[in-house]
């Protein structure tokens, strides 16, 4: 089978092309002939190695698994011995290793069955970019009804999502994003769009009840401002592959030891993909209440240069990685 991989971290020049030896699936996994995958930050974190600590993880002198990509939908083309929900033939999403290529293995308790009416590809861009705003809005900001939210970095691959998942939810959402993507992000529904290039909204006398922070380019302090006195920061990474790893553990870092001395609830989220929230998600795109942002769509031997354009920071919505 042909699929993306990588034997050093790397830029995107790193990553390969190569005809391999079909995966085969572990116990609790199934085999998923793979249709379509989207790119996440995530992808160049592994491909890169950073931060670098997560290499003791990954493999301290090169990656020890050398596929990419973990977004997927497809179908079901067998499944190990003690799967029990999915069967062959079913059209499945979710997240796997190495996504970037023909065929996939997929743990079942990371995949959720595609409902009719979504295509491949919009199944392609929910699981890690969907389930962080879902989390983070529900479960980390405890959003409710009538509650205003800001969603710094709205027209990216979370921040499309933030705004609908927000807007679900009940909020009142302002969306900050650049002045080309301002119509963008009042179409899909926010009440207010902010030009960064134009206004800070840390200067602003509008408070909110939550912040949403997919930028990470802002001190705490100064978003600490444009929340109310019992508001929620959320962060959730932000910044390019340029940004350091001291950077991003000084950012963590600073949410613990400012957590406990202040009337706000500081915190950050990391995608936890289950079956439920997946099953959400696609349940709201079938039903129209979510639609998924694309950007634009590469072929799997234009992997290299996917995730090269989603390093940029200045994709709108989702960037797919078309297979079958």
């Amino acid at each position: 089978m042909q699929a993306i991989t990588y034997h050093h971290y790397g830029t995107p020049d790193v990553l390969n092309l190569e005809d391999i030896p079909q995966r085969v699936p572990a116990e609790d996994e199934v085999l998923i002939r793979v249709h379509a995958a989207s790119v996440n930050p995530y992808d160049w974190h592994f491909m890169r190695g950073t931060p670098k600590f997560v290499r003791m993880f990954m493999g301290v002198g090169g990656p020890r698994f050398t596929g990419l990509g973990a977004d997927v939908a497809g179908v079901v083309e067998s499944a190990g011995a003690k799967v029990t929900r999915f069967r062959g033939g079913e059209a499945v999403f979710g997240t796997a290793r190495g996504a970037f290529a023909e065929y996939a293995c997929a743990k079942e308790s990371h995949l959720a069955v595609k409902p009719e009416g979504v295509s491949f590809e919009q199944a392609a861009t929910l699981p890690i970019a969907g389930i962080t705003a879902l989390q983070a809005l529900r479960d980390r900001a405890h959003v409710l009804p009538e509650q205003s939210v800001l969603i710094n970095g709205a027209a990216g691959g979370v921040g499309t999502f933030a705004v609908q998942i927000a807007k679900i939810l009940g909020a009142q959402v302002t969306g900050v994003c650049s002045t080309q993507n301002v119509d963008l992000v009042r179409s899909i529904g926010a009440d207010a769009a902010i030009d960064y290039t134009r206004e800070d909204f840390t200067r602003s006398l509008d408070r909110y009840d939550v912040v949403f922070d997919l930028v990470g380019n802002r001190e705490l302090k100064d978003l600490r401002r444009a929340l109310r006195p019992k508001g929620v920061y959320v962060g959730c990474g932000g910044g390019g592959p340029d940004r350091g790893s001291g950077e991003m553990l000084r950012g963590m870092l600073w949410l613990m030891v400012a957590g406990p001395f202040v009337s706000q609830k500081l915190t950050s989220v990391l995608a936890n993909v289950n079956a439920e929230d997946l099953g959400k998600l696609g349940a709201w795109v079938a039903a129209g209440k979510l639609r998924p942002v694309l950007d634009r769509s590469y072929q799997l031997a234009q992997t290299a240069e996917a995730v090269r354009y989603v390093e940029t920071c200045h994709a709108r919505g989702k960037v797919t990685i078309a297979v079958a």
